[in-house]
């Protein structure tokens, strides 16, 4: 059965939530689904949760999510779709990753939502499929995988299989598949019910930074960080910046603070500290791949910088990160 094609039967739906999930990941999946049964006023989604050992899986935000069904060898519907977030591979093993390539067969369709598309990948899933990831993983997940046709996208779907890279990209898929499956009308139905506006196509690239209400207010600035995003570790000067956006130098600089408060130089090397913390807290990259990746000609460098933005040195956040649960 194509998931993806114009269709009155329900689907069934099998939700595998993995410890350390998003909770918004978890609510962009489920959330649209509800909506469309209430709205529609018949069961168009049943869903099931699962977790890995039948045990309640806790989340980033401390709530736990408990499972109504076990996964076993048997186990099948129409939908898997496999949410996970933070330590990915600590949370599903070689036993873990068996079933779930197992009963795999037993599903029409498969779907990653955000570090899912790993699980994915490394029940090997994903091999000579394109797919996509967290932003935030992207250049390691295509060092792991070089079989997959990894992609910036904010979704991708590649019958049978679907893959997110986070929260707001997962509730554009869900509503994609409202629209595909049961129509446009249910579709907007839903989308009005949560006010939620999404202009983004499928393929349009993930975004470093997400804009809100910038790019309406000031698109020039926005503009900038575009460019800058698109320019993390091979740094421009600001003067090259502003040539790739027709501004001077000079407009610029007063856009930048009358908007920001910040000049366009302070703001590229905050977006860079920011981009670098992420790494120093949600990988084990070594610092001085980390400094490369961030756009610091040395070690030292980016070090110093970031001591005296975060106030501690990336060895220090790190142990924190690492201590706290």
């Amino acid at each position: 059965m194509a998931v993806f094609a114009t269709s009155e039967k329900k689907l069934r739906v099998t939700l595998l939530v993995l410890p350390e999930s998003s909770m918004m990941s978890l609510a962009s999946t489920l959330d649209p689904m509800r909506a469309a049964n209430r709205i529609s006023g018949r069961v168009l989604f049943e869903w099931q949760i699962a977790t890995l050992n039948n045990k309640p899986a806790p989340l980033t935000c401390d709530l736990s999510v408990e499972p109504d069904t076990t996964l076993d060898f048997d186990s099948g519907g129409d939908v898997l779709i496999v949410i996970a977030s933070f330590n990915q591979q600590q949370h599903a093993g070689p036993a873990h990753l068996k079933l779930i390539k197992r009963i795999a067969r037993n599903f029409d369709a498969i779907g990653g939502i955000e570090a899912g598309s790993w699980i994915l990948a490394r029940c090997g899933l994903l091999e000579n499929r394109a797919a996509t990831t967290h932003w935030e993983d992207l250049e390691d997940f295509g060092m792991h995988f070089p079989g997959v046709d990894l992609r910036p996208d904010r979704y991708v779907v590649d019958e049978p299989v679907f893959t997110t890279g986070g929260a707001s990209p997962t509730f554009d898929l869900i509503l994609h598949l409202i629209r595909k499956r049961y129509g446009y009308p249910l579709a907007m139905e839903v989308s009005s019910v949560f006010i939620y506006d999404a202009r983004q196509s499928a393929a349009e690239s993930q975004p470093l930074v997400s804009l809100g209400m910038l790019e309406s207010h000031e698109p020039r600035v926005a503009a900038a960080i575009r460019v800058m995003e698109q320019h993390i570790d091979d740094t421009l000067n600001i003067k090259q910046v502003a040539a790739q956006v027709d501004l001077s130098v000079r407009m610029l600089e007063y856009l930048f603070r009358r908007t920001l408060n910040l000049s366009p130089a302070a703001y590229y090397r905050r977006l860079r500290l920011q981009i670098a913390r992420r790494m120093v807290v949600d990988t084990r990259l070594q610092l001085q791949e980390i400094a490369i990746r961030s756009g610091f000609n040395s070690l030292s460098s980016f070090s110093r910088q970031f001591k005296k933005h975060y106030h501690q040195s990336p060895g220090e956040c790190r142990r924190q990160a690492l201590l706290t649960p």
